[in-house]
């Protein structure tokens, strides 16, 4: 298994500047890198939050510290990051000044996880990052509908059960793939004779269903439609969004919120709530006299994202799509 880098640390600690007492959360543990790199900025009596929906990420972590003699220092919550706020006042986290969410995928989850996260290996199509959470269901008259179940929904269930039209619509929307209509009839077809169950199999599916000169590419054909199956299970975007406001509340007056996305559309709710939080108003242009109310609360610390440099793009491949964002409470 490739060891898990963490992305864009250097920026990280220059942009969210850790110092010795201060209290941050990790909404992203993964692997841990960021959350021990920040851990040893804050010694001797800061704190660090960390969060993962992943009790593999959790486990592998707790020992990880207790090699390290320092499962005492770092308070780890297997949760949804959607939960940020009650978690922090749960663990007094009261004067909170660094937050960070690394949106990617920590690489055993990719790698190690056994849950359909990679086409590259065969396995059940699952994709969940959590046992019990809330997940998107199927849209019923074009509004969208959440399950919570205690195995909750799978990939598997997206692939076996949901109707053509709404896997255009998440294939669409989720993963902007250009083949959606006919990757949708693709699976359909499939699934008629027989379950679509591992993601080999759907791999086959996809491949069938697009046109070859399409196979042949620098992104590998499945990403998007993986993309998009990942996102719909684990309501991703909506858990952004949610986590947003919650993460300017608790942060203390000049804290940081640092995030790092790796695809478009998280990229692009981020800097839409940082474009429309650094403002006063917010009220439609033809409205000539405020009605919001809307005080700024932030202040945007990078103009434009930071991207990996070319030397970490090349030692670690991975990172070359990230795009780290940080803004500053006002």
């Amino acid at each position: 298994m490739m060891p898990h880098v963490p992305v864009l640390l250097k920026e990280v600690l220059y942009y969210l500047d850790p110092k010795p007492g201060d209290e941050l959360i990790d909404c992203t543990l993964g692997d841990g890198g960021h959350s021990l790199a920040i851990f040893r900025k804050i010694l001797p009596n800061g704190r660090i939050l960390a969060i993962d929906l992943s009790q593999e990420a959790i486990e592998r972590f707790k020992a990880r510290s207790k090699k390290l003699k320092i499962e005492d220092k770092i308070i780890l919550v297997q949760d949804n990051f959607k939960n940020l706020k009650k978690i922090a006042l749960k663990h007094k986290f009261k004067k909170v000044t660094g937050i960070l969410l690394d949106l990617g995928l920590s690489t055993p989850l990719l790698e190690k996880s056994g849950r359909g996260f990679s086409f590259k290996r065969d396995e059940p199509l699952d994709m969940r990052y959590g046992k019990v959470q809330n997940a998107l269901g199927p849209s019923r008259n074009g509004s969208r509908t959440k399950c919570k179940m205690q195995n909750n929904l799978t990939a598997g269930d997206i692939i076996d059960k949901w109707p053509e039209k709404e896997l255009v619509r998440i294939f669409k929307e989720y993963g902007e793939e250009r083949f959606a209509k006919p990757i949708a009839w693709g699976i359909i077809q499939e699934r008629r004779f027989k379950p679509i169950k591992t993601t080999f199999e759907l791999v086959s599916v996809i491949k069938k269903s697009i046109p070859k000169r399409y196979l042949r590419g620098s992104r590998h054909f499945a990403t998007k439609t993986f993309q998009a199956l990942r996102i719909a299970v684990n309501d991703e975007l909506n858990n952004l969004r949610e986590v947003l406001p919650q993460a300017v509340e608790i942060l203390a007056f000049q804290g940081r919120i640092a995030v790092i996305s790796f695809h478009s559309l998280e990229d692009r709710i981020v800097k839409i709530f940082f474009r429309r939080e650094s403002k006063d108003c917010i009220c439609p242009p033809e409205i000539p006299i405020c009605r919001c109310n809307h005080k700024t609360a932030l202040k945007i610390i990078t103009k434009k994202p930071i991207c990996p440099s070319e030397a970490e793009r090349k030692s670690n491949p991975r990172s070359r799509s990230a795009k780290l964002r940080v803004a500053e409470k006002v």
